[in-house]
């Protein structure tokens, strides 16, 4: 029997939606704008540091749209440092007047730099915690508003990663922020749940993105860190971004306050696959 590929046979579940997504010029930002974009919805491409690369977003966010039907859609592309009070201030002011709307907000924006944590720069702590939680925390506040003053609720997905649950030594900046994110996720949740709003949370674990770039690329790295996935393999960004688009439909609608970790198994403690212990 012929197999279905996954990859072009999911549905359309997003027709008539705008989505925001923060950090969207490469990576799983990339994959979600798309996704969403094949889906249905309408997508605002954030970028600050790579234009061309927001550029390339753009173009597969309309090729994904027009390839499966769904034409004419306002795909944009807003430039924004998240971690900037005033820049978030001025995206969803730029975004609301052109498309008046706001369905889902993508918190997708972050990056780490490793570090000793006795050595880390509190310059470099500053900005790893502005950018990865502050700034999802600012651009919640902001769609949150936009959501409750139109009513009819709208969905917040934030990208976390499995360092919310798993420490990451020589990466504290990052970790904090993550499990920060991870009760920014579940407080929002509870507080607007009766209003319609959902937020969730995605968990990524090791996926083949430029974030990790110090070991995709290098045989012998990536072996090692494959060794340590139940499932045996690294994640894609399509992958991912296959669970942003399903949060973000209604197929999602009765989930809220949650945390799905895409990451091959990596949060089963790997480490007890064999019975030492007992």
């Amino acid at each position: 029997m012929q197999q279905t590929d996954r990859r072009t046979s999911f549905p359309s579940r997003l027709v008539g939606q705008h989505a925001l997504v923060t950090g969207a010029s490469q990576g799983i930002g990339r994959a979600v704008a798309v996704r969403l974009a094949q889906e249905g919805a309408a997508v605002a491409i954030n970028y600050f540091g790579s234009p061309e690369g927001a550029d390339e977003t753009l173009a597969l966010a309309r090729a994904g749209s027009a390839a499966r039907g769904h034409e004419g859609l306002d795909h944009v592309i807003v430039k924004a440092d998240v971690g900037s009070e005033q820049e978030i201030a001025a995206m969803f002011e730029t975004i609301l007047a052109r498309w008046k709307r706001l369905d889902c907000l993508v918190n997708n924006a972050g990056f780490q730099r490793e570090s000793p944590s006795e050595a880390l720069d509190v310059e470099t702590y500053r900005r790893i915690i502005d950018v990865n939680l502050n700034g999802a925390v600012l651009c919640a506040q902001k769609a949150l508003a936009h959501f409750v003053a139109r009513g009819g609720g709208g969905s917040i997905i934030n990208c976390s990663s499995v360092h919310e649950i798993i420490p990451k030594p020589g990466y504290l900046a990052y970790s904090i922020s993550k499990g920060g994110m991870a009760n920014l996720t579940r407080t929002l949740a509870l507080e607007f749940a009766g209003r319609g709003i959902r937020v969730n949370a995605v968990g990524p674990g090791a996926i083949d993105t430029p974030i990790n770039a110090a070991w995709t690329g290098d045989p012998q790295k990536r072996e090692v860190v494959t060794s340590h996935i139940p499932m045996g393999r690294v994640g894609t960004p399509e992958e991912i971004a296959a669970v942003f688009a399903f949060l973000a439909s209604d197929d999602a609608s009765y989930i809220t306050g949650q945390t799905i970790n895409a990451c091959g198994g990596l949060t089963l403690f790997p480490e007890f696959r064999e019975n030492w212990a007992s």
